[in-house]
């Protein structure tokens, strides 16, 4: 019975991921998840990634522990989430949007970064380059300027005399502020006239919209967590000023909003487990390189342009991902 007991335990050891058999006793490797928004913004990526985790060998408060902080778009809350994770000793922090990720590296270059999903890691100076990032910071990039072309040309395609376009900017934010430039270049290119409205809190939306009225045809929305955790406030105030409105992700059509493109968020939340994965495993961050998504989509709130009084093209409707109706 001993000796059968012995080899039993001695399986159950093997399939447990390696790097939690080198913690001290009683002590789990532990992932800081700084999350940007809320819970219930992210709740589906939350779930890809801990799904992806799982199916890994990480399974949480068995193999890893996991301590989730929100900062619920306050900027603020970046950094004194960040310090308090390294207060924690955690093995790896992941995140998502170029704002917390600046937060963090500046806060440890010791404690491994991982983010799920950032707009020019290059450009924003997050890694020495994608192939190569070098230091402790590593994950996926958005690519979110090289799309800002198509966008415009799906507007183009389903608002009648587009013409004029305002961008709601959180302009602190870097990869914000590059993905904003390259609209305005776009938009000199195709006749459009581009203005940029900055915000940087969530009591700035409402007095925006307000000066907004009759000046704009359409509105661009850069992803940033501030606009991601006010998405509702900003598509209902969109509606209510009869604006069509061009998203980066599908998510944030679940409040409103007409289009979004770009790539598919649950994806890059999988892939950042994978990284969590190596890491936690052994393999230093800076070693792994950045990677780009593999799958854009376009998904079209067909409810939102029929409130909007807007007919989206048959072909253009064929080419979509996903049709909300």
């Amino acid at each position: 019975m001993r000796r059968r007991t012995f080899i039993t335990l001695l399986g159950v050891a093997a399939a447990w991921p390696l790097a939690a058999r080198a913690q001290q006793p009683g002590k789990l490797p532990t992932i800081g998840f700084l999350g940007a928004s809320t819970p219930t913004t992210a709740s589906e990526w939350i779930t890809a990634f801990a799904e992806r985790l799982r199916q890994l060998g990480w399974v949480e408060r068995r193999t890893v522990a996991i301590e989730y902080r929100w900062a619920e778009g306050k900027a603020e809350r970046f950094a004194e989430i960040a310090a308090e994770f390294v207060q924690l000793n955690v093995d790896v922090i992941v995140t998502y949007g170029t704002p917390p990720v600046v937060a963090a590296k500046r806060t440890t270059s010791v404690i491994p970064i991982v983010f799920a999903l950032a707009g020019d890691p290059v450009g924003s100076g997050l890694v020495e380059s994608l192939a190569r990032p070098g230091g402790n910071v590593t994950g996926l990039s958005l690519e979110q300027t090289d799309s800002v072309g198509k966008r415009l040309d799906l507007l183009r395609a389903v608002v009648p005399h587009f013409r004029r376009l305002a961008i709601l900017a959180n302009v602190p934010n870097a990869a914000v502020a590059l993905e904003v430039r390259e609209v305005e270049a776009s938009g000199r290119t195709l006749g459009i006239d581009v203005t940029t409205r900055e915000i940087r809190r969530a009591e700035d939306i409402a007095p925006t919209f307000a000066a907004l009225k009759d000046l704009t045809d359409a509105l661009y929305i850069p992803a940033s967590p501030l606009t991601n955790t006010n998405r509702i406030l900003i598509n209902t105030l969109a509606l209510n000023a009869r604006l069509p409105t061009i998203h980066l992700y599908r998510e944030i059509l679940e409040g409103g909003g007409l289009m979004s493109y770009g790539p598919k968020y649950t994806d890059l939340f999988r892939r950042a487990a994978e990284y969590v994965d190596k890491i936690l495993r052994g393999t230093k961050p800076g070693n792994i390189p950045v990677e780009q998504p593999i799958k854009f989509e376009l998904v079209i709130n067909l409810k939102n342009a029929k409130a909007l009084g807007l007919t989206v093209p048959g072909n253009l409707l064929a080419l979509a991902d996903e049709v909300i109706e």
